[in-house]
């Protein structure tokens, strides 16, 4: 009987039920969009980083990570490398040997990370093929070709087809200068990673980095990195752990301890997206106490009748409480309706934010956000306003409760 009566009690003024269901349905929908548009920015900005520069996982040999000097080379890195590739899992294998130098053209000059690769290998690794927006892409052809990003290009004013001298100091600690041809401008969108690093042919950089005076080492077995990328990103973690073992010897990281800050993001990024719900949340009490207070005001003398023919206040309060907690499961599937459409369509076409582009380069994400969603924020936001109902419907119920039979009929 109670909750044929609460039922038929919110429709009793049915413009104000529908205003209030549909504050609860835009809230919910707000939310969703919300916490969809901010992960798909965390995941923006986690993607280029891991595609175009950390990559999922690392190999190094420790002091290089310390020192940053060609020395530290990693032993014996063509069975790593075979051991590497051999594990289940692992989707692309990139090995590269690194230098820190000078890049300079007739206009100006800036300190750089080169990156000696294997052309094939990191395009498979971090698409840098994929990124290059003027020119080409490596080739078998050439001397020295070298690809340098469209803005580091600007500053030094140069173009495809210009010359410039790359300065870096080699195995044995002496300075070593070469020329190298830019062949192709690349752009990932991420500026300060454009502005500090170059890539060259491996074996272009090898024959530079080993002195002709040392015959100890082949120019092949020279490597400083080795790049990996994983077919479940899921799996990374444990990639890594068994890598780790496999090479007690070797620095085996992954993404979030190469780069601290992709973890602080995607923490920061779910930190936002708690404060947004908390805000629609408090709303949506406000909205609902002021609704069921109306509600309970405007029958004060009908609550009066019925304290007064025997229903006791307990079941008074529970119907109070009954009427909130429909209004709520009315609102909650259209919401969650609304959240999934809208986060299904955006999630494919994105939402276009090109009119940021360098900012947002800044801070290397893409100009074009995908929403994206965790299917247990939908439980979660459908738990939440359920809980929010409860709640905001307990300060009506009690003031219904409190009312006098005798004084409550004599209500005009």
């Amino acid at each position: 009987m109670i909750p044929i009566m609460a039922w038929r009690n919110i429709w009793r003024s049915k413009t104000r039920s529908l205003v209030v269901i549909g504050a609860i349905a835009v809230g919910i929908w707000a939310a969703l969009s919300l916490t969809g548009f901010a992960t798909g920015m965390m995941k923006s900005y986690v993607n280029n980083a891991v595609q175009n520069i950390v990559s999922h996982i690392q190999v190094h040999q420790p002091e290089f990570l310390d020192e940053n000097e060609v020395k530290y080379n990693i032993p014996d890195v063509m069975a790593v490398e075979r051991a590497i590739r051999a594990e289940p899992g692992v989707k692309a294998v990139s090995v590269r040997s690194i230098a820190n130098g000078m890049i300079s053209s007739s206009q100006g000059a800036r300190g750089v990370r080169i990156k000696g690769v294997v052309p094939e290998e990191e395009a498979r690794v971090n698409a840098l093929n994929e990124n290059v927006v003027e020119g080409d892409y490596f080739s078998d052809e050439g001397r020295n070709p070298i690809l340098v990003s469209s803005e580091l290009a600007e500053k030094l004013n140069v173009k495809v087809r210009s010359k410039v001298v790359l300065n870096f100091q080699d195995r044995g600690g002496s300075i070593t200068a070469a020329a190298f041809r830019i062949v192709g401008l690349f752009d990932t969108g991420n500026n300060p990673f454009d502005l500090s690093h170059v890539f060259v042919r491996r074996s272009d950089l090898n024959n530079l980095l080993i002195p002709a005076t040392d015959s100890s080492l082949a120019a092949d077995a020279l490597a400083h990195e080795i790049a990996v990328m994983v077919d479940e990103i899921r799996d990374v973690d444990t990639i890594a752990s068994t890598l780790s073992a496999e090479f007690p010897n070797l620095k085996v990281q992954t993404y979030r301890e190469i780069s601290p800050d992709l973890e602080l993001y995607e923490g920061q990024i779910k930190n936002v997206s708690l404060v947004y719900l908390t805000v629609i949340m408090l709303a949506l009490v406000f909205g609902i106490i002021n609704t069921m207070l109306m509600a309970v005001l405007e029958r004060i003398k009908e609550l009066g009748m019925l304290m007064a023919i025997g229903m006791n206040k307990l079941r008074v309060f529970f119907m109070i409480v009954l009427e909130s907690i429909m209004l709520g499961l009315v609102a909650i599937p259209v919401g969650l309706l609304l959240g999934y459409i809208t986060i299904d369509y955006v999630g494919k076409n994105g939402i276009d934010m090109s009119i940021y582009a360098k900012g947002l380069a800044n801070f290397g994400m893409s100009p074009i956000i995908y929403f994206e969603l965790d299917p247990i924020v939908y439980l979660q936001v459908a738990v939440g306003v359920f809980l929010t109902a409860v709640l905001a419907s307990i300060y009506p119920a009690l003031k219904a409760v409190r009312l006098k039979p005798v004084e409550a009929l004599r209500t005009i």
